[in-house]
């Protein structure tokens, strides 16, 4: 690791040389670089906004699931089969594959690192189903699985001495002849100076694990340290794969946190309030039968995500909340110290279902919050820790962005379509429609296993000998600086980020509307064409969100392109509700029409690619599965070649 500095502008801005740099700090971030130590990569360095950052780290719900290959009991699985059912709508089969082939050498590592997986007497990792998952595949540490992979992780990265540069924020990377060649970043903790922390770092070998492009939604379950930073590698030329894709879901705004499971199962009283404080039980608007409302609650716990083929089920009730929220101006809680409308003679009008689980529970009793009491003391203690004392007070929520299924394209060694630059995790475009519970994680350590490999054994790319990298990165620091000082100058202006965002939440997630997402869209080129002329930042310390709104906004582009060509093209799918002028209304609900989904004939994956004349999605086939040698000699030779033994 070598440091010296390039003269910009009259000042000596600092240089880092690595062989590999990591941006990020999560599971993704952090097993990349402690692979690329294993291989024998010389020099690595980790860089961070924070090290205790990011969805990994504070977050539960997904990431408290892992899912991988069975490793218990009598259950019939293999590499194929998990390879088959992660094969959904819109992902590539080499990654797949891949996914499935890794699964249980990075589950392994993880225990073995440290992480409690529970096992049975016999030392058999247990395993149960989750969503979308034919087989017991699932496991889990508690609601702190993905914090405890990045403890563990984080120890053994500082155990091999690799450097971590906390609080330095990637905001540019440099390319030469389409190629990765180092990164700009901000010493956060230099902003007063005369060179606002500027740092150049020259590498071949990029690694982004910067997780997914929360700052896009203002109705966000993404924990607050997570916005993403996608724009900088759309902007360097990486395309995007299904940005479209996303999951969306009931949640707390005050804190973030999905009320999924037994916040929903204990049946609480859904109100909505509006600025006058009348408060109403408002799915008795749309119920005929209270006890059918109080159904569809329950299967909420189960039924999280939104999903465009459940309208007329569990996710009704996201619909109905969207529209107390963003058509009717109201504010909407789960109250759980009061039972709801349905209840007043007791359990016997519930669906067998909710019944028998409630019966089975030891639950028909007492009030919403008795329930919870029962059956899941640390629900209350969660919020109880934050803040929200659910005894007391309801229980404020809306329809959030909880996870991006699409993201950057990747090969199958996770390489973006930028040579040198490799994307792992929720930022790697690697999800389609639907995906098994608890997946991400999975990919996370699978993704950046495999980036590594490829970055330590590969062909060598053209390296600081074969290219001006001086001059490169001198161009760009210089630009970046005057745009800085530029934004220092301006007078202060409001940032449009919040307003761009909320828009993003009414009219860009799960209830997408045309119209309104191609004002949207014009409204973001138009803050975009003159950014750094309008844009104020106070202070220094004000420069690194001005440049992370840059980026979102960037990225909210990409995304708005990629929603309204599957709107075009496919209708409502998956995860969005595309509402139309023209189509069959799902309920008597006023003003509430959508287009059905369209299902394409082939699996496809939309792609996104920034060109000279903006955004342009389109359709393209998956990747088919490869062929995978399975003799062993040849297979055997072939990673002996790989590996250059």
């Amino acid at each position: 690791m070598n440091s010296t500095s390039i003269f910009v502008n009259g000042h000596n801005i600092p240089l880092i040389a690595v062989d590999a740099a990591v941006v990020g700090s999560g599971a993704a971030g952090l097993n990349a670089a402690d692979w690329l130590s294993d291989y024998g990569v010389k020099s690595v360095a980790v860089f961070t906004e924070g090290i205790n950052m990011g969805t990994s780290r504070n977050t539960g719900s997904d990431k408290q699931t892992y899912y991988k290959l069975s490793l218990s009991g009598n259950e019939m699985d293999s590499v194929a089969a998990m390879a088959a059912d992660l094969f959904v709508d819109g992902v590539n089969g080499d990654n797949a594959l891949a996914e499935a082939a890794g699964s249980v050498g990075s589950f392994i590592k993880l225990a073995n690192l440290g992480v409690p997986f529970p096992t049975n007497l016999f030392g058999e990792y247990i395993g149960y189903k989750t969503d979308h998952d034919p087989r017991k595949r699932a496991t889990s540490a508690g609601p702190l699985t993905s914090f405890f992979m990045t403890e563990c992780l984080e120890r053994s990265v500082r155990g091999k001495g690799i450097m971590i540069y906390d609080n330095f924020m990637a905001v540019k990377i440099i390319t030469a002849k389409k190629c990765a060649a180092g990164l700009l970043c901000l010493n956060l903790k230099q902003l007063d100076s005369p060179t606002r922390g500027l740092t150049i770092v020259q590498t071949p070998n990029i690694v982004l694990a910067t997780g997914g492009p929360a700052g896009c939604y203002l109705n966000s379950v993404y924990p607050e340290s997570q916005t993403g930073m996608s724009g900088m590698a759309i902007e360097a030329g990486a395309q995007c794969a299904n940005l479209d894709l996303w999951q969306y879901g009931l949640a707390s705004l005050k804190f973030r946190w999905n009320v999924s499971g037994t916040y929903q199962q204990v049946l609480p009283r859904y109100i909505s309030v509006d600025s006058a404080g009348d408060e109403r039980e408002f799915l008795l608007d749309y119920f005929d039968d209270p006890c059918k409302a109080l159904d569809m609650v329950f299967l909420k716990g189960y039924q999280w995500p939104f999903d465009s083929e459940k309208i007329s089920g569990s996710s009704l009730i996201d619909i109905l909340v969207h529209i107390e929220t963003q058509q009717l101006g109201r504010r909407v809680y789960m109250d759980f110290r009061k039972n709801p409308s349905g209840l007043e003679d007791g359990f016997h009008g519930l669906s067998e279902e909710a019944y028998q689980y409630l019966a089975n529970s030891g639950a028909l009793s007492g009030l919403p919050i008795d329930r919870l009491k029962h059956m899941n003391t640390p629900a209350i203690a969660l919020y109880k820790d934050n803040g929200i004392d659910l005894f007391s007070e309801p229980l404020e929520i809306g329809v959030c962005a909880q996870h991006n299924n699409g993201g950057l394209v990747v090969d199958a060694d996770w390489q973006t379509t930028i040579n040198g630059l490799y994307a792992a995790g929720e930022v790697a475009g690697t999800f389609g429609v639907t995906r098994p519970g608890g997946s991400a994680l999975n990919s996370t350590q699978v993704g950046s296993h495999r980036a590594a490999e490829h970055i330590a054994f590969k062909k060598k790319q053209p390296n600081s000998s074969e290219i001006d990298f001086t001059t490169f990165a001198a161009k760009a620091s210089a630009v970046l600086l005057e745009e800085m000082e530029s934004m220092l100058k301006n007078d202060p202006l409001p940032s449009q980020r919040s307003d761009v965002c909320a828009e993003m939440s009414a009219c860009a997630a799960h209830m997408r509307d045309p119209a309104r997402m191609a004002k949207l869209e014009s409204k973001i080129k138009n803050i975009l064409s003159g950014y750094f002329q309008t844009t104020s930042a106070e202070t220094p310390q004000n420069l690194p969100d001005a440049l992370r709104t840059r980026d979102i906004l960037i990225t909210q582009l990409a995304i708005l392109s990629a929603m309204q060509k599957a709107a075009e093209v496919t209708g409502s799918r998956g995860s969005a509700l595309v509402l139309s002028d023209t189509g069959a209304p799902i309920l008597p609900l006023p003003g509430l029409s959508y287009s059905p989904n369209k299902p394409l004939s082939d699996n496809t994956l939309l792609n996104t690619a920034l060109t000279d004349t903006g955004f342009i999605s389109e359709f393209k086939p998956v990747r088919p599965f490869p062929d995978s040698e399975q003799w062993f000699e040849s297979a055997w030779a072939q990673f002996r070649e790989r590996r250059r033994l």
